[in-house]
């Protein structure tokens, strides 16, 4: 017999079908079929050997190496999303704790405040008419009359015990030297001397001890009375002047911006826990996602990849043409069920027109 080369470009079912082909066209012109080596390409390597049969497509793969599997791909995409999903997270729930640290931050400044007017209110409407009479005088000044004394003398028994937390009334032109503003607290007073509609500001200032939150409130001259004590030497009480002098202090005048309420609140220990929940809460987030995906590999696993390669090992078998190949069904209604049924049903057909060729 004649060389006869025989170049398939394809898949192996594809080429096996075609083998097949050429047994039937030998057998029509009357030549015996391969009598072993089963059906086939293979069957006609045995059977002639001048035959050279070439079958070359491989199935695709990802770069170089084993195929990617369905599995594979699953999990690329899940953990993509997820990266995706983690670090988007991760970036807004991390503002959202050192906002909410902040917010607490000065809600706690806001109540040191109002302790403070507090403070300044019962001065004024029980001490200061109780000590007038001495103030007058001239033989002693009472510093428990003034309002902002008062409130600072409080505020450090409390700093005593929490030494991160200040409060201090600041001015441009103090009675008492040591309420004098210093640069960073005269930038906020000019702020409120400039614009009468600022009614609160805030600032982060950082310090040795960490960082720390700063709420500023303007004190202005609303009551009248506050100028005899700080309008001109000639009308204040004569104990104020001997105990402070004539020089500082004086010149205030009505409804105008003196000085400022100013409220220091370390941020480090709620900077901390924000910290750590939100490390806690991306950690639950990460266990969460593990158990996700081991779940659903789990359900991949069993209702798909098991199936499919089930059904893949029998294709290629019946592809061959191999013998006594099992059949598979899958029980259920869902989509594996129902191609399983129809590649069975396939089978039968595909068995039944063979058998109708070879009689």
């Amino acid at each position: 017999m004649a060389e006869f080369v025989f170049l398939w470009r394809g898949n192996k079912f594809a080429a096996a079908r075609a083998c097949r082909a050429i047994v039937r066209r030998y057998t029509a012109n009357g030549e015996q079929g391969p009598q072993s080596g089963g059906s086939g390409c293979d069957g006609l390597r045995l059977r002639y050997p001048s035959l050279i049969i070439a079958t070359s497509g491989m199935q695709p793969t990802f770069g170089k190496g084993k195929p990617m599997g369905l599995r594979t791909k699953f999990n690329l995409a899940v953990l993509a999303a997820f990266l995706i999903g983690f670090a988007g997270t991760g970036v807004f729930l991390q503002r959202l704790f050192i906002e909410n640290a902040r917010e607490q931050v000065l809600e706690n400044a806001r109540i040191m405040i109002t302790a403070a007017n507090a403070v300044r209110n019962f001065t004024n409407v029980f001490i200061k008419p109780l000590a007038a009479p001495l103030n007058d005088s001239g033989v002693r000044f009472v510093p428990a009359s003034v309002p902002s004394f008062a409130a600072q003398t409080t505020f450090k028994s409390v700093q005593a015990k929490f030494p991160d937390f200040t409060y201090r009334e600041p001015a441009l032109n103090p009675t008492n030297l040591s309420d004098r503003a210093t640069d960073w607290e005269a930038d906020f007073i000019n702020v409120f001397r400039n614009r009468s509609d600022v009614k609160e500001l805030t600032g982060e200032r950082e310090t040795p001890t960490g960082t720390v939150l700063t709420l500023v409130r303007p004190i202005a001259i609303e009551n009248p009375d506050c100028l005899l004590c700080h309008s001109t030497p000639a009308i204040a009480p004569k104990a104020l002047l001997a105990a402070y002098g004539s020089t500082n202090g004086f010149g205030w005048q009505l409804h105008e911006v003196v000085g400022a309420q100013v409220v220091s609140v370390p941020m480090a220990l709620p900077l901390q826990h924000a910290r750590q929940t939100f490390i806690t809460f991306m950690a639950i987030l990460l266990g969460v996602f593990i158990l996700i995906v081991v779940i659903l590999n789990i359900l991949l696993h069993y209702t798909v990849i098991r199936p499919v390669v089930t059904l893949s090992h029998i294709a290629n078998a019946v592809s061959l043409g191999e013998p006594g190949v099992e059949d598979y069904e899958r029980k259920g209604t869902d989509e594996i069920a129902v191609l399983s049924a129809s590649f069975a049903r396939m089978r039968r057909s595909l068995d039944s027109a063979m058998s109708m060729l070879e009689r």
